[in-house]
């Protein structure tokens, strides 16, 4: 399966648009970003957990990213409430369930080879970043050269301006913003790059979460044939 794969072209996908696509666990469905490959695949998702479901324990063989957009996500090491940011790297395993439900932002198999960074941020953690034009509010989640993990909030009122100078992917966590070219509720985009549109309604402003990096690292792990 491809969705969205060749790299080179900008992509704005609108979740809220995408049919949800059961997966082999039940109670447990993907609106699905970016794919490629099968069961096992290099993919961005969204993933969500109805009440009481659960996915049995697995190893991450190719790594694992995520981000918690509603709810509370849980495993046998604790609960991360909306908001939460962790990396899970190459080699390690839990039991992911949600008791009352939640919705989360996941990337699959795109760790470097080599990259054993394991970090866990709740809501409201992460160093403070420098403010760009048009920003009230910044912290970085994650930076280790090869790519940088940030959350910033944005004025209603601003237009910002994002450098994109290896690649960049982009969620609409809530509000709306407009990317250069077009317009409209829940759309934004960097000049070259990705972007996803996932959120609800906000007073005014947007709230991005943004990975500055490659899409696709040179010494990204590679899959079993």
């Amino acid at each position: 399966m491809r969705i969205n794969h060749d790299l080179s072209k900008p992509v704005i996908v609108h979740a809220a648009k995408l049919d949800w696509v059961k997966s082999p666990a039940a109670g447990v469905d993907r609106r699905m970003l970016y794919r490629e490959g099968d069961e096992v695949a290099r993919a961005t998702s969204i993933v969500r957990y109805a009440p009481g479901s659960a996915f049995p324990r697995h190893v991450h063989s190719g790594g694992e990213e995520i981000l918690v957009l509603e709810g509370t996500f849980q495993d046998e090491h604790g609960d991360y409430p909306a908001g939460s940011y962790f990396r899970n790297p190459p080699g390690t395993s839990h039991e992911p369930a949600a008791a009352e439900g939640c919705t989360i932002f996941v990337r699959l198999w795109q760790f470097r080879d080599g990259d054993q960074t394991q970090i866990v941020r709740q809501p409201g953690e992460g160093a403070p970043a420098s403010l760009r034009d048009g920003a009230i509010a910044a912290r970085t989640l994650f930076d280790d050269g090869a790519e940088r993990v940030a959350i910033e909030d944005w004025r209603s009122d601003a237009t910002v301006t994002v450098e994109n100078q290896r690649g960049l992917e982009f969620i609409l966590l809530s509000g709306r913003a407009s990317v250069k070219g077009g317009a409209g509720g829940a759309e934004l985009g960097p000049a070259s790059g990705r972007a996803d549109a996932h959120g609800k309604g906000r007073a005014g402003g947007a709230l991005i979460w943004f990975k500055d990096a490659p899409l696709q690292h040179i010494d990204i792990l590679q899959m079993p044939e």
